[in-house]
């Protein structure tokens, strides 16, 4: 594991770190340190086209009590670009964030996960439960709208070249711009400053790999994540839902509670997909919810955790689902 200082352009002290994926890839992730005696680990994971600085507002708010480490996915950010794009994958992402949990040494966590982060989440609460001390998943569920499908389709892996941070707000504004109807010119750039990255030839670029749309239409359909979802039932949870979301719709987030009855949920109001987590409702919600998990599980808990997961992976497997 390398690092580096951050700079002091950003708005609070973090590390950013390097670490290995299983298959050799050069990954990246921001560990903000937390006070001495913080009794958490959090670990935000982003959604499908994003990185660590989608997290750059409320890491810096969790930081003051609990240790964060904000992932960026292979392909991402300053994470190493995948040589073949089928490995875009959450199978994969799933092994790269085991191997972040690894690497850090980080035995008990807590887990933020962004639209595609929250699936990823999904799949962590059933191969690595006894890791997981508490989970968020914001404005994802186990189905997904095939609105908001067919709106990321539209745009992922199609980036076009902008010259200047105010082109790059209006093509982010033409695509969230119904979605997040309280944003102004200066939020769009804040968001542009976000998801763009100063290209080696000039102008601007999406900061992602393209080729991660290769696998998305695939597999964002291929995979029922009922039974994954359902391993929520082991552990705390809180799901999070913007009020204009085009991805997880109100009957999704009902059959969710029906599933899951520990499940706490929240709506964040003028909000699509995904709150950035800067909203009083999200905010407290975390806050609450963070402040509520315990610093540890208990070892009869962990084994129990194992064998309900062990059972599932079994059961998936002999029906070919995995």
């Amino acid at each position: 594991m390398s690092s580096s200082a951050s700079s002091a352009a950003d708005s609070a002290a973090f590390i950013s770190r390097f670490y290995t994926s299983p298959d050799g890839l050069k990954l990246h992730y921001r560990d903000y340190a937390g006070p001495p005696d913080a009794r958490l680990t959090v670990v935000c994971i982003p959604g499908l086209t994003r990185n660590a600085r989608d997290f750059e507002d409320v890491a810096p708010h969790l930081a003051s009590r609990y240790r964060v480490i904000c992932a960026e996915l292979r392909g991402r950010g300053l994470s190493a670009y995948a040589s073949d794009p089928m490995t875009y994958v959450p199978a994969t992402y799933v092994r790269d964030i085991i191997a972040l949990l690894d690497s850090a040494g980080l035995m008990r966590v807590a887990v933020i996960g962004t639209s595609l982060g929250g699936i990823i989440s999904m799949i962590l609460a059933s191969v690595v439960p006894h890791r997981l001390l508490g989970v968020v998943i914001n404005d994802i569920g186990p189905e997904l709208d095939p609105v908001g499908l067919a709106r990321i389709g539209s745009y992922v892996g199609r980036s076009k070249p902008v010259h200047t941070w105010d082109e790059a707000a209006a093509a982010i504004e033409a695509i969230d711009g119904a979605i997040f109807p309280e944003y102004k010119v200066a939020d769009w750039v804040r968001m542009a400053r976000r998801r763009f990255v100063e290209a080696p030839e000039g102008g601007l670029k999406a900061n992602y790999d393209l080729n991660i749309s290769k696998p998305f239409i695939a597999t964002a359909r291929a995979v029922d994540l009922w039974p994954f979802f359902k391993s929520f039932r082991m552990m705390p949870i809180l799901a999070i839902r913007g009020a204009l979301s085009d991805l997880l719709s109100t009957g999704i987030f009902e059959k969710m509670q029906a599933a899951v009855p520990n499940l706490m949920r929240v709506t964040v109001p003028n909000r699509g997909h995904a709150p950035y987590l800067d909203e009083p409702e999200a905010r407290g919600a975390i806050d609450a919810f963070l402040d509520s998990l315990p610093r540890a599980i208990g070892p009869l808990t962990a084994l129990k955790r194992k064998a309900a997961s062990m059972t599932l992976l079994l059961r998936l497997k002999l029906k070919g689902a995995i």
